[in-house]
């Protein structure tokens, strides 16, 4: 049960509910941390405004991206950010077969040296960011241009931070069955996330 009231998708304000679209009021897994954040529309309005305008300005592949995102999802434990997928990922290759790569990025032949770059640092920032030093700068310029890595940090401080918070809120209700458990660690690999995209998912 979510420790903070999640708003009924009904209840949205207005221009919440215009501007998120009739496909995305319609898919309450897909809504994850918007139900709470929906106490306050206006905050909300100003947030989305904020990723749609980081989303028209993205250069880096939305394959990678997605890629990146669930792997932080994992470490933060984020269940409503595992159980969803971007379509626009999807539609660049992004399938389940490809999600279980991330259970061993730097092993996984399917990912691209600068994927495995990507995840690197993305581990690091989620799990140890002091560590994140001049050898895995090193690696990612091998792969990335300084206005790349810039763009690439922006979008894994929002998967940490708000990935962690949406964690912390407990926003499972409307996710499937197995993102309830509590005993255990649980994936975004080994089962069928929902096609649709969430807002840290979305990438619009």
């Amino acid at each position: 049960m979510a420790r903070l009231y999640p708003v009924e998708p009904e209840d949205f304000a207005p221009d919440l509910q215009a501007t998120l679209g009739a496909a995305t009021m319609a898919n309450r897994g897909a809504l994850g941390l918007l139900r709470v954040l929906a106490q306050r529309p206006d905050l909300t309005m100003e947030f989305l405004g904020f990723r749609a305008g980081l989303t028209r300005a993205t250069t880096l592949s939305q394959r990678m991206l997605e890629l990146v995102r669930l792997r932080i999802a994992f470490h933060n434990q984020c269940r409503s950010c595992m159980a969803v997928r971007s379509g626009a990922a999807a539609a660049e290759g992004v399938d389940e077969a490809l999600v279980c790569s991330l259970e061993r990025p730097q092993d996984a032949p399917d990912l691209s040296e600068a994927e495995r770059a990507a995840i690197a640092y993305a581990d690091l920032m989620a799990t140890d960011h002091l560590a994140a030093g001049e050898a895995i700068f090193d690696r990612l310029r091998t792969h990335f241009s300084e206005p790349e890595i810039v763009e690439l940090g922006v979008h894994i401080a929002i998967f940490v931070g708000f990935g962690r918070l949406s964690a912390t809120w407990d926003i499972v209700d409307d996710l499937p069955s197995r993102y309830h458990a509590r005993d255990a660690a649980v994936t975004p690999w080994g089962s069928e996330g929902e096609a649709a995209d969430g807002v840290l998912a979305g990438h619009r």
